[in-house]
């Protein structure tokens, strides 16, 4: 059976949720080499009897162009240091982007928490959700003021070196080239959907009461994610994008019962405490 056949063959949900991990996959392909790079060279380094300096990075500076040059939806792409790994710096960013005009660009930051303002990075969702759950991200959509000023995703994953956590390698995708990739496949739904990630912030979405970017009360997507199973809730269809951390919700449909379809159904949520 040809990949187009079995594709028109699943529900509907299911094939829009297989096109949106098949875009990001390629996305995380470049993060997953980065973190690859990164996680040898402080292999080797360490394996010296000393610890990382910046110019150490340096190294890594030909696979992160290579990359941005081959993925059109990359727009930066780097390693982002676990504050105190490195010997002459306290933080730092190994961060390249494509400009306006095509140019492969080094980000450059003040870092010195005595003046910069993102001297502290490690609150981010896309520095903390790896660090804390040892999986890739999709953190956003957000406006990145780190890097480029544009409505923003980041994706991300842990670098480990001997088992512990180094930092992340992470790339970006201006929100507009996301929106142009996947809101076809969004619009080909019978009703109302939107791709939301772990914690529930809209990345996507045709449905005018969800925006991109707000961040609502709902099911939890988090337990969605973590089984790899579709499951009901709230009146909505929850599809996992099987292995991207983004949950696709969409107005129920009707047809089978979720013990028929594998589905889980999600309990109601509990009250706040003393509400009635």
């Amino acid at each position: 059976m040809s990949l187009a056949t079995a594709t028109l063959d699943k529900a509907p949900e299911e094939s829009v949720a297989a096109r949106v991990r098949s875009t990001l996959e390629a996305v995380f392909d470049a993060v997953s080499a980065t973190r690859a790079d990164t996680a040898a060279l402080l292999a080797r380094v360490a394996a010296t009897g000393r610890r990382p300096a910046t110019v150490d990075l340096a190294a890594l500076r030909p696979g992160l162009h290579g990359r941005l040059a081959r993925d059109e939806l990359v727009s930066g792409v780097g390693f982002v240091a676990a504050p105190g790994l490195l010997s002459d710096v306290p933080a730092w960013l190994e961060w390249w982007q494509t400009g306006s005009d095509g140019d492969v660009r080094p980000l450059l930051l003040d870092l010195d928490p005595e003046h910069s303002a993102y001297a502290d990075y490690t609150h981010w969702d896309w520095f903390a959700l790896p660090r804390d759950t040892g999986e890739r991200a999709v953190a956003g959509p957000y406006v990145d003021y780190l890097c480029s000023d544009e409505y923003s995703l980041t994706l991300s994953a842990p670098v480990l070196v001997e088992g512990r956590f180094a930092g992340v390698a992470a790339a970006d995708v201006y929100l507009r080239h996301f929106e142009a990739a996947v809101m076809p496949m969004l619009r080909r739904l019978p009703g109302p959907a939107r791709l939301v990630n772990a914690r529930g912030r809209v990345a996507a979405s045709t449905d005018p009461r969800h925006l991109v970017g707000s961040l609502g009360k709902g099911p939890d997507f988090g337990r969605v994610l973590a089984t790899g199973r579709p499951a009901q809730a709230d009146g909505v269809r929850l599809m996992p994008c099987d292995g991207v951390p983004l949950v696709l919700v969409s107005a129920g449909q009707g047809g089978p019962a979720p013990s028929d379809t594998g589905e889980i159904t999600l309990p109601p949520r509990e009250p706040p405490s003393g509400a009635r």
